[in-house]
């Protein structure tokens, strides 16, 4: 179902004969020179190829890595121009800076259609300043601006945020599909909705908890920061991580659940160990049974059935964060078995599942299930902050524009 965006979107846009300032994102695994992971890549690609299609000349701004505002040669956007034109089956061409004679000289020389590159913007100081002159020279180089970078939409910089003060703005894309599941999972969710949210630490993630007990009618807590709860709840965890200063914040989180009638699922069973290593012998115990000196790395066979039983009657899922320590087996079993059983009641179209954060995506990609969900985001921390609530500044920049997009 359709919904009313922040923003214009492409549907809004003729982009022939236009330069388009295009902000995406490129900050990809790398690996002696070699994009070790396409995805973000082939996220962009239906953006650029639409506009490039429609006549449009694409100048991609991006940033790659945190340089610090110095050029570092082994930071440089370059070999991704070549991963890009075959993901886009087109030639890209580069330009070794994002301001300044050479990216001017490129972006005039375009003709419609045609793709350019510009240099990381983070080797410009004033990029993560958020610089008024960078935001006016970058915009100088073109005639439109489409943010396609959800993932860096939490960042106030000038190739995110400042730009889109000086052009005509839109959402592309990956923007659109990224906000309208967004949108889909906590602004207007078909109920009940619900939650995974697994990690480390309550500290971590405690805006984001308190901000799903405001919209979720059941809150599944899994990872290390579940033992934190155990033990506000007076049981011993021998020797798992927790946070003993955050206790008093995790039994205020129980009673702000219940006092808001979300049922707040914790584990009921646990796979322990005495070692911290794949392989390690193991016991499975219930939750008031983790004898001194073992900790807890996975959530057991009864917590997954509780959780399973609770997933069957969701129409919403959103998931941040893994059960256990899936990278090391067999503590990836609890996550696999909840994944896989998402992942079937989204395939059968009686859940819809909206997912993100690194290691969740991690996550379901080792347990087999990264694309059985409805939509997985790979935006990391623009993800984390919407489920905070927070405002995202690239996402505020193209929407107060709104009204400069209509005459286009």
């Amino acid at each position: 179902m359709a919904t009313n965006l922040p923003f214009a979107t492409l549907d809004k846009l003729d982009p022939k004969g236009k330069r388009i300032l295009l902000r995406v994102d490129l900050n990809v695994p790398m690996k002696d020179g070699q994009v070790t992971d396409q995805t973000r890549i082939e996220r962009i690609v239906p953006t650029i190829a639409e506009l490039a299609d429609k006549g449009g000349r694409v100048i991609l701004l991006s940033h790659f890595d945190r340089p610090k505002g110095q050029v570092v040669p082994d930071m440089s956007l370059k070999p991704i121009a070549t991963a890009l034109a075959t993901a886009l089956g087109r030639p890209v061409s580069f330009a070794h800076d994002c301001i300044g004679p050479d990216a001017e000289a490129a972006a005039r020389s375009l003709t419609d259609g045609e793709v350019l590159l510009l240099e990381n913007t983070r080797f410009q100081p004033g990029e993560e300043q958020n610089d008024a002159g960078l935001s006016a020279a970058l915009a100088s180089l073109g005639d439109v601006y489409v943010n396609d970078a959800f993932s860096a939409a939490h960042r106030a910089h000038a190739s995110t945020a400042g730009v889109a003060t000086h052009l005509p703005s839109f959402g592309g894309r990956l923007m659109e599909a990224e906000l309208q599941a967004l949108y889909a999972a906590l602004e207007n969710p078909e109920r009940p909705v619900g939650a995974i949210v697994g990690g480390a630490k309550i500290s971590t993630k405690l805006q984001l908890l308190e901000n799903m007990l405001e919209k979720v009618d059941m809150l599944a807590i899994g990872g290390a920061m579940a033992n934190t709860f155990l033990a506000a709840q007076g049981l011993n965890v021998g020797k798992s991580l927790k946070e003993d200063d955050m206790l008093d914040t995790a039994r205020l989180i129980m009673a702000q659940a219940k006092a808001k009638n979300c049922d707040l699922i914790l584990p009921v069973d646990v796979v322990i160990s005495e070692d911290f290593m794949a392989g390690a012998p193991t016991s499975t115990v219930p939750v008031t049974a983790i004898p001194d000196g073992w900790m807890a790395l996975d959530v057991g066979p009864e917590t997954v059935k509780l959780l399973n039983s609770k997933l069957a009657g969701l129409k919403t899922l959103v998931w941040n964060g893994p059960l256990g320590v899936f990278e090391l087996p067999p503590f990836d079993e609890g996550t696999n078995a909840v994944a896989q059983l998402a992942g079937k009641l989204t395939k059968a179209g009686s859940l819809k599942t909206v997912a993100g954060g690194g290691d969740t995506v991690s996550a379901l990609r080792h347990a087999g299930v990264l694309h059985d969900m409805t939509y997985v985001s790979t935006a990391g921390g623009a993800f984390l902050e919407w489920l905070e609530g927070k405002i995202l500044p690239g996402l505020t920049a193209i929407s107060t524009t709104l009204e400069k997009t209509l005459p286009i």
